[in-house]
């Protein structure tokens, strides 16, 4: 469950912000001093903080500046100020939203919402997924360097893995066993290739249901192999 912390000193608001937070699901912590709010919003892990503006021991304004220093919480500030000036402050130190007192309650939830909602997709586009490759039951994860087969992780070399890898990451292209071995040992071929062969049947071993008759890697007699779709 995401928890909000709110600073604000006037317990009927809090109180009305904390109902209508709870109602939509949220877990919901308040603190009435700017001081406690800092420290509360700087030791703890909160999803979102709501800043009242003027509080008693720190505004709003210095605890959005110290959070906004260690932390990318969203925050919301909420004042009863209409003035812009108030705005841009709030906003230039950080914050994510201002809104004025008095407002809906409805409308700072859907705030809410909306300003988590987008900060799970920023975080979520700095993790980037996995790099994967699926053909029927094979499974090549990139990333993790893991191949499996039908859900069964198979152990493969460094070779065997590169090797696999840039074949199925190249479908219906047709590599000689000279470009193979360029491509995968990073030199050139030397005569050196029977190296190729003794790593393709080492993989089929592991990814085949029957080696006589491969479903992923097929021999191209004369030429050399390729990754079929």
């Amino acid at each position: 469950m995401s928890r909000i912390l709110i600073v604000e000193d006037e317990e009927s608001i809090a109180e009305l912000e904390k109902d209508y937070l709870e109602l939509s699901g949220f877990e919901v912590e308040m603190e009435n001093n700017g001081e406690s709010g800092l420290k509360r919003g700087l030791e703890e892990d909160f999803d979102l903080l709501i800043l009242d503006l003027m509080l008693p021991g720190m505004d709003g304004f210095e605890i959005c500046k110290k959070v906004r220093e260690v932390k990318n919480t969203p925050i919301i500030m909420v004042s009863a100020k209409k003035d812009d000036i108030d705005k841009i402050r709030g906003l230039g130190l950080g914050a994510d939203d201002y809104i004025t007192k008095p407002f809906s309650p409805s409308e700072m939830v859907a705030r809410v919402k909306a300003h988590m909602a987008r900060y799970e997709r920023l975080i979520g586009s700095g993790t980037p997924e996995n790099e994967i490759i699926e053909i029927r039951g094979l499974k090549i994860d990139k990333t993790a360097r893991r191949v499996y087969i039908n859900g069964e992780e198979k152990n493969f070399t460094t070779k065997e893995f590169d090797l696999l890898a840039f074949l199925a990451q190249n479908p219906n292209h047709v590599f000689t066993k000279e470009e193979l071995f360029s491509k995968i040992w990073d030199m050139e071929s030397l005569g050196d290739i029977a190296t190729v062969t003794v790593h393709i049947k080492k993989i089929r071993e592991k990814i085949e249901f029957n080696t006589a008759k491969p479903q992923y890697i097929e021999t191209i007699w004369g030429v050399g192999y390729r990754f079929k779709v």
